[in-house]
């Protein structure tokens, strides 16, 4: 099944058809110089499949009258019906071929392989001409409903690489999409890399031959039922095939998007979405993260030219990963939609095999549950997706989607010689190592191996076991063991089950599991460990050597440059809404805050703050908080505020935290200026922060204020319920 033999039963067929109409010319000379047969679609191409259909066209001058026209179609025709030859034919003058394929881009598209068989090949080769010319002229009027085609296909058909039932000639990087870029590049608009699209197109095509001598009849429908005997034919092992058919699927898919985004970038020029500028004189090993981040949060592709270049041979990524590369990890896997394709091109790039080589055992690797719509490492990535959509939900967003990436990581090859029967297991192995080689303490990479060991608990008890019976959400209690825990696993055992199909997640099955949430929840609450307060975590003190002197009001700036961004130390007089100016002058400096500190002590404000910038300019900095204290400078009026994003922040009291303050939760979506709007409308509402500790992790801001009434108290209820209804309207979307 290869090149040679469709190129043979192309000349076959070719002699056929020349031979049939100089026979029809013989008997009617009349069409002598006035008819051609024309090969379009994939006889054209030359790729006839042993069962495919044979496109030819009875192309005439305007002239040749009706009658003979028909009669020369049946002197050709009914031969090659006689000889069981699965005909697609048509019979049309010059003129009708080049105004069909003005009215029809399908048409269009067929056209632009057409092939001289039989004839006067001048006719074919102005209708050619005609109908490329045409073509390429309202090419940029067609885009549009070619890529709404297109797209309407890949909705149908899925994709090639990693659907689990694909279409090897309608899923995203199958010959449809072969065909679809010979045809772009056509329009003169854009090119495409010629030798690796045809060394693509050939591999699809000797497969499909294949399938269709397995499958007994014209199929394109890649079936594991079939894939043996496909296989068998080919001379390997099923799965070795499978894999191949699904890298060059991804691969030729890749292509497609890259050239769609060429066009729309040609076309509209003034939609092109800036990135970040690489710099190729680094030597940072981990450049590749904070680039693929930065497009994936934009929805832009990673260009094949810039992954080439971070995949250039480089010094070993350093064990354990550095903070500012597993920060910009985080950002990457919590980025929403746009992650699938920049993660394909990382992959294809080799560079996700450089920093987690235990993809390889899931990558493009089909699921055997046939619940399941995509492959194993798409339906990873397909969780982080969901995922995405569900950070406000746990207290750990970054867990969270590490989790989700590694969920089914032990699905591969048995790893240290795990049991491959107990993905779980073998999973929770594996996710333990990497978390820590990603440079998550021992506490975070305990709880993603928990998450990934457990994350069939929930699902299986809530469809199996008695939930009227108390011990049911006892024991899981136990395995569980606190309520972050909880929040965590149900959170992803319903994003796991969202992107695996709609028949995993049904309302029933979603049903039981929230059950069997809030019954666990309620014996936690009761039975498990009280959550410590934020306060008394180590990690952070007040920087001691700052002396509450200084500048204006006694203000002390102190910056701490580093490589991948900066500390600031602040310290001087306490009072209320200090926070919220030295958050609202940062935001107009245009310094983006990655975490802080902020604590009273003994009338004295200290705070810390962690901030994208590698350098700070203290001295101009602090001019610009000058401003704001002497109200020279009115942020509200200064700061341009976008609207908050479309999902709500999420604003809890934590009751029970503690005795002398009360506590709130911030989680938001990151964005400029956020805590400028969390602190002002804390120091509006009279309320002084005692402390505030402010993390992002990924997209997501995580705030735990500590703040008190102006005497120093804790809020009564009705107040922090008010103060927090506040907050939820200030980040909420206007």
């Amino acid at each position: 099944m290869t090149a040679a033999a469709r190129a043979e039963r192309c000349r076959s067929l070719d002699e056929r058809l020349r031979s049939l109409l100089a026979e029809a010319v013989r008997a009617l000379p009349e069409a002598a110089g006035r008819t051609a047969l024309v090969a379009v679609g994939g006889y054209g191409r030359g790729e006839m499949s042993p069962l495919s259909d044979v496109d030819v066209v009875l192309l005439h001058t305007p002239d040749l009258p009706d009658d003979v026209c028909a009669e020369v179609a049946e002197l050709v025709w009914y031969p090659l019906w006689d000889d069981g030859v699965s005909l697609d034919h048509a019979v049309r003058s010059t003129d009708e071929m080049r105004s069909v394929a003005a009215a029809d881009w399908k048409a269009a598209v067929g056209m632009v392989d057409t092939r001289h068989v039989a004839g006067e090949q001048s006719l074919v080769r102005s209708v050619r001409s005609a109908v490329l010319a045409d073509w390429r002229r309202g090419a940029r009027r067609r885009l549009p409903q070619l890529r709404a085609a297109w797209a309407e296909r890949l909705d149908r058909a899925g994709d090639l690489a990693y659907s689990a039932v694909p279409d090897l000639k309608d899923s995203r990087g199958g010959l449809r999409d072969a065909v679809l870029l010979r045809a772009l590049v056509a329009t003169w608009l854009v090119d495409a890399p010629h030798r690796p699209l045809e060394e693509h197109r050939a591999a699809l095509l000797d497969i499909r031959d294949s399938l269709h001598v397995a499958a007994g009849r014209p199929s394109d429908r890649w079936t594991p039922e079939l894939l043996p005997d496909v296989a068998r034919l080919h001379g390997v092992e099923p799965e070795p095939l499978d894999h191949q058919l699904r890298d060059v699927g991804r691969r030729t898919g890749q292509l497609v998007d890259l050239t769609w985004s060429r066009l729309l970038h040609r076309s509209s020029p003034r939609r092109r979405i800036r990135t970040r500028r690489i710099d190729r004189s680094a030597t940072d090993p981990f450049a590749f993260v904070p680039a693929a981040a930065d497009a994936a949060e934009r929805g832009v592709l990673l260009g094949p030219s810039a992954a080439a270049w971070f995949a250039r041979p480089s010094a070993t990524l350093p064990d354990p990963w550095p903070e500012h590369a597993r920060r910009d990890l985080v950002r990457l896997l919590a980025a929403g939609p746009g992650l699938v394709p920049v993660w394909e091109t990382l992959d294809c790039a080799g560079l996700v095999g450089r920093f987690l080589p235990e993809w390889s055992g899931i990558r493009l690797r089909r699921s055997q549950s046939a619940v399941h719509r995509f492959t194993i490492d798409r339906h990873s990535v397909e969780t982080c997706v969901e995922a995405s959509h569900r950070l406000r939900d746990v207290a750990r967003p970054d867990l969270l989607v590490l989790a989700a990436l590694l969920h089914d990581i032990g699905k591969g090859p048995a790893v240290d010689g795990a049991d491959r029967d107990d993905h779980s297991t073998a999973g929770a192995q594996t996710a333990d190592k990497i978390a820590r080689r990603l440079g998550f303490d021992d506490d975070s990479a305990t709880t993603v191996a928990f998450l990934v060991r457990n994350h069939l608990l929930l699902p299986g008890t809530a469809v199996r076991r008695d939930l009227d019976d108390p011990a049911t959400a006892r024991a899981v209690a136990a395995e569980v063991g606190d309520l972050d825990r909880l929040e965590l696993l149900a959170t992803l055992v319903e994003c796991d089950a969202r992107s695996a199909g709609p028949t995993a997640w049904t309302g029933w099955r979603a049903g039981q599991v929230h059950r069997l949430v809030g019954e666990v929840a309620a014996v936690l609450r009761r039975t498990g460990p009280q959550p410590t307060p934020v306060e008394h975590l180590g990690g952070w003190e007040p920087p001691r050597r700052l002396g509450a002197t200084g500048g204006r009001d006694g203000y002390q700036l102190v910056a701490e440059a580093g490589s991948h961004g900066s500390r600031l130390l602040v310290t001087g007089p306490d009072r209320i809404g200090l926070l919220a100016d030295l958050a609202g002058t940062l935001a107009a400096a245009g310094l983006g805050v990655r975490a802080a500190r902020a604590a009273t002590r003994d009338g004295v404000a200290w705070s810390q703050w962690d901030l994208d910038a590698t350098t700070v300019d203290t001295g101009r900095l602090k001019l610009r908080l000058d401003r704001v204290l002497d109200a020279t400078t009115d942020l509200a009026t200064r700061l341009d505020i976008a609207s908050p994003p479309a999902t709500a922040a999420r604003v809890r009291v934590l009751s029970g935290t503690s005795a002398t303050a009360t506590v709130l939760e911030v989680r938001a979506a990151d964005q400029p200026a956020l805590l400028w709007r969390v602190f002002r409308t804390l120091a509006d509402a009279g309320a002084d922060v005692r402390s505030a500790h402010v993390d992002t992790l990924g997209p997501q801001a995580q705030d735990v204020l500590y703040v008190t009434d102006r005497h120093g108290r804790a809020l009564p209820q009705h107040a922090a319920d008010r103060l927090a209804a506040a907050l939820k309207r200030a980040l909420s979307p206007h």
